[in-house]
């Protein structure tokens, strides 16, 4: 039997990292009004595609207009962190 591979692993090897975005709107009722939303997934820095596509959703299909976005970004796993290895190690 092969175990399989989380969705989320396999994105961190193609170069995602995990991404964070403080999402600041107004509240629809009442313009003046700010609240927080957070959003969290895998995306590709600087890019962004995820984020970007969640945003373009945001203004098409909901009513509290963006005020800011705040963005962090980080890699999990990075090169030097994963490298082949040759042989097998056998601890008793």
């Amino acid at each position: 039997m092969i175990a399989s591979v989380s969705k989320e692993f396999r994105l961190q090897m193609e170069g995602y990292g995990l991404t964070t975005a403080q999402i600041h709107y107004r509240l629809p009722d009442h313009r003046s009004l700010l609240q927080l939303y957070v959003w969290q997934d895998y995306d590709l820095a600087p890019e962004f595609p995820e984020l970007k596509g969640f945003l373009s959703y945001w203004e098409r299909e909901l009513d509290g207009p963006l005020h800011s976005v705040h963005i962090a970004h980080h890699r999990l796993i990075t090169p030097s962190e994963w490298r082949a290895v040759d042989g097998v190690i056998t601890v008793q």
